[in-house]
């Protein structure tokens, strides 16, 4: 058995149509951890130990508000992270 946060799946799922969308944001590696970790601080988590659990959760991932919830997380942690990158500009 195995605890997951299954709300990263989610974030890393959706994380390069936001970034697309933001042309300001570095796109390198550390950016990019650095978006999801912002991101998922913003988010409750949706932890899972079944697959009960995790079908559950992709259920629960099919509503409205709680995608409108992870782009909004996602997007605000992108901001954040392209005003003050926390790496050296090349």
């Amino acid at each position: 058995m195995q605890v997951k946060n299954y709300m990263e799946d989610l974030v890393w799922e959706r994380l390069d149509e936001v970034m697309d969308n933001h042309r300001t944001i570095c796109n390198c590696e550390k950016c990019r951890f650095d978006v999801v970790a912002l991101a998922l601080n913003f988010l409750p988590p949706r932890y899972t130990v079944t697959t009960q659990g995790e079908t559950f959760t992709r259920i629960k991932a099919l509503e409205q508000q709680f995608n409108i919830d992870i782009y909004t997380a996602i997007s605000h942690a992108v901001q954040i992270v392209a005003n003050q990158p926390q790496h050296d500009a090349t």
